[in-house]
């Protein structure tokens, strides 16, 4: 193995109690055992540096050390995928348009942990690093949506879940809106077991050429090109970030752990965006090959040693060249600091004067931002050694492999001992004032507050915003009739209770949503947030998570094929969970990517038409475990709605051929809420100012209204197109569906009928107020 000029660490020599000390004393989150492995690897003691690079290329961020093998279970191929899950973002099929294949680029991302500490900053680099993993694929970038879980905010933390809650919508604004992506749909949960850790996971679209895809990895024949570091001056910011993302939260250490939060520079990253579309279209006319990719977790080692690893190659990097905004650093710091909006390029050197000019003349880095450029770093080598130097001296000398492959752990599962059971509830006796709860329950309660925050429409190829449909949905291309919709989903009480079918519900929702507004889901991604592996409970319920997802993707199969909906990128958030014990509630949240060829055919909730036929299809079931019904009675229950597979394949199939002919009008899928709150909302619709009401008549089923109008079982509400009804009816029953008819759209209020009796009547004034002020109130 190579040799370094700098100290050595005596792991060999340590006993267990100096070397814990040791590590704790460094900020180092190795454990023992990992530490003395990497002497093992190295056939030598470590440098400081060194150990701080395998502090973070083995952390649960960056390794999947405990989740990889788990992964393997979910489907990632199917012919419309262009790239599955091994970059930094996956990228499926759009379509063909004059003769080229287009590819929507898709990265899911976590930044909990520093949303949590910091939840302004925490929440806008999360928005920042996800955007960077999109673009690096050689994308534009076109939208951002987020799933956001906060505690109780009328909970004993309520003060701090409120205050956490609008910073991290605030954050997630200030950026997006300052970089000038349309944030497009979003899923927002409050939930006690959320006090202490929250979640802020964010989706990132984009659109590139098959053609025209840049690889995050060095070229071929690529020895002697140039490292090039882009963007801001390298300062502390960050440092220990992917480490700290793999660790339980202590709130004593709160003021500490702000150094591991990055500091985001939304305006920096525009110009930086903008001048790497410069580089794509100057690369392509010249037909150069490049590798790039984003820096988040590591910084400058992670990107550069992943870079060349994964195309065989090594690499010499000067610390001495890396602008920095700090006086005095330490090797390990510039190396693995995660200072935002930075990028890397590995370009054949006949190249790199134009990317130089691009972002440092033309685009004027340097006056953007003080120390900001773009600068050669080092040299990619043939020798698969990863060498640092500071000073003129070797500070890391390591197979780079060694660096990049990480380590594994088999964990150990066990089932955790739960008792749940259904609570015995009296049938309501004012179904009025249960249903205005419902829709003032700030998980069902309109986020059209939060969504008045972020800039829905700055590209002007929005066709759906955010809140106004199950999805929202873009125009990538000018020019084209194709859109891009895009939904994420998941329930935290569905999977407290049962984390597999959870994680099923949390697939088919986000297809369902996709497909209600007439597009056909292509793909998935997921954001799988977890306690700590280390406990045997919480990794069985990540397993059964995976499982779930693994299921629900490859049983509800793309329209019109065998093939899987594919799972094309994602991310694993463990350990999110506190000193105190308390452990999130397992939180898979699955975002569905929908295709459409043609845009104007897509349609909302809102109804559209005095005296249409309103329908029902999916029978409604005593499966109210989780629901936001038990919930306003304290009581979680136990059985969770349970996909049919093949029936749910068959509605969301149905439902998109029948927006694609015209058949329908307005559709809702049935979820938080029940069948009241979907049809309430679609009266209403996303901007609450609906003026068409509905007539039900509840005696299609024989359970207890309370079952039929609040349990939470899938399905979809249709508005059907007058005068063809029978056309409805009959696509359902060609895909062996039953198609229940509900009553009519009329007045101005919500009726439901039971047994010929006035069961509910709800004006659509009070409706509005609740359905509003819910979310504003929390």
């Amino acid at each position: 193995m190579g040799t370094v000029d700098a100290e050595l660490v005596s792991v060999s020599l340590m006993d267990d109690a100096a070397l814990g000390s040791f590590l704790r004393k460094h900020g180092l989150a190795l454990k023992k055992e990992e530490a003395r492995k990497v002497a093992e690897l190295l056939e030598r003691d470590p440098a400081l540096t060194e150990l701080h690079i395998f502090n973070t290329q083995w952390s649960e961020h960056s390794s999947y050390k405990s989740s990889r093998s788990v992964l393997k279970m979910l489907p990632t191929s199917a012919p419309n995928v262009i790239l599955g899950p091994k970059e930094d973002s996956g990228i499926i099929e759009l379509g063909e348009i004059n003769g080229e294949r287009w590819g929507v680029v898709v990265s899911h991302e976590s930044h909990n942990h520093p949303s949590q500490v910091v939840p302004y900053e925490g929440a806008a680099t999360g928005v920042g690093g996800d955007i960077r993993d999109v673009l690096c694929m050689g994308a534009k970038v076109f939208a951002i949506a987020d799933n956001l879980r906060f505690g109780d905010p009328d909970g004993k933390s309520g003060n701090k879940v409120r205050y956490i809650a609008g910073e991290v919508m605030n954050g997630i604004a200030g950026y997006g809106n300052a970089v000038g992506i349309p944030n497009i749909c979003g899923d927002i949960n409050f939930n006690g077991s959320f006090d202490e850790n929250c979640l802020v996971n964010v989706v990132c679209l984009g659109v590139v050429r098959e053609k025209d895809i840049i690889h995050s990895y060095a070229p071929r024949d690529a020895i002697g090109y140039d490292i090039i570091l882009v963007g801001k001056a390298t300062d502390n910011s960050g440092f220990g970030g992917a480490a700290f993302a793999s660790l339980i939260l202590d709130e004593e250490e709160r003021e500490s752990n702000r150094g591991a939060v990055q500091v985001p520079d939304p305006f920096l990253k525009n110009i930086i965006i903008r001048a790497s579309y410069e580089v794509f279209e100057a690369a392509r006319k010249k037909k150069v090959a490049l590798g790039y990719k984003d820096l988040g977790a590591g910084g400058i080692m992670c990107a550069t040693s992943e870079m060349c690893a994964a195309a065989g190659y090594g690499a010499d990097i000067s610390l001495d060249k890396v602008h920095t905004g700090m006086k005095g650093l330490p090797p390990y710091v510039i190396a693995c600091s995660e200072t935002q909006e930075r990028m890397c390029w590995i370009s054949p050197k006949s190249f790199t004067p134009a990317i130089l000019r691009i972002y440092n003349e033309d685009f004027e880095l340097p006056r953007i931002s003080e120390g900001a450029r773009a600068a050669v770093i080092g040299t990619v080598t043939g020798n698969e050694d990863y060498v640092l130097r500071q000073d003129g001296k070797v500070v890391c000398n390591a197979p780079v492999r060694v660096i990049t492959q990480g380590i594994r752990y088999e964990r150990k599962k066990r089932e955790p001992k739960r008792d749940l059971k259904e609570p015995v509830l009296k049938e309501p006796s004012d179904y009025n004032g249960i249903a205005l709860k419902i829709l003032r329950h700030p998980n069902v309660a309109s986020k059209m507050a939060c969504y008045r925050h972020y800039d829905t429409t700055v590209m002007g190829n929005t066709i759906i915003h955010a809140g106004e449909a199950d999805a929202g949905l873009m125009a990538p291309l000018p020019g084209s009739s194709y859109g891009v919709a895009l939904k994420s989903d998941s329930n935290p009480r569905y999977n407290r209770i049962d984390p597999y079918w959870g994680a099923v519900n949390a697939v088919a929702e986000s297809m369902r949503n996709v497909a209600a507004i007439g597009a056909t889901p292509r793909g998935l991604t997921d954001c799988l947030n977890y306690g700590s592996p280390e406990r045997e409970e919480a990794f069985w319920d990540f397993c059964e998570g995976v499982r779930g997802i693994a299921d629900a993707a490859s049983k509800i199969h793309q329209r019109g094929t065998s093939f899987p909906v594919p799972v094309i990128s994602g991310n694993v958030s463990f350990y999110n969970e506190s000193k105190s014990g308390t452990s999130v509630d397992p939180s898979p949240m699955v975002a569905c990517v929908g295709i459409m060829e043609d845009y104007s055919k897509a349609i909302t909730p809102r109804l559209k038409n005095e005296g249409s036929s309103l329908f029902l299809v999916g029978e409604r079931k005593d499966e109210l475990g989780g629901s936001v019904y038990y919930d306003l009675h304290s009581e979680l229950g136990a059985c969770v709605p349970k996909t049919n597979f093949e029936k749910e394949k068959h509605m969301i199939h149905a439902v998109i051929d029948a927006v694609g002919d015209g058949l329908i009008t307005a559709c809702h899928d049935i979820s938080d809420g029940g069948l009241l709150a979907c049809i309430a909302e679609m009266v209403l619709g996303g901007e609450a100012d609906g003026r068409i009401g509905a007539e039900i008549n509840a005696d299609f089923s024989a359970l207890p209204l309370s079952r039929i109008l609040f349990s939470e079982s899938s399905g979809f509400v249709m508005e059907c197109a007058k005068g063809r009804e029978k056309e409805l009816n009959d696509l359902f029953v060609s895909y062996d569906l039953h198609l229940i008819a509900l009553g009519k759209t009329r007045g101005n209020s919500l009726t439901v009928m039971k047994n010929d009796k006035e069961a509910v009547r709800l004006p659509t004034e009070k409706m509005r107020e609740a359905w509003t002020s819910g979310f504003t109130e929390a």
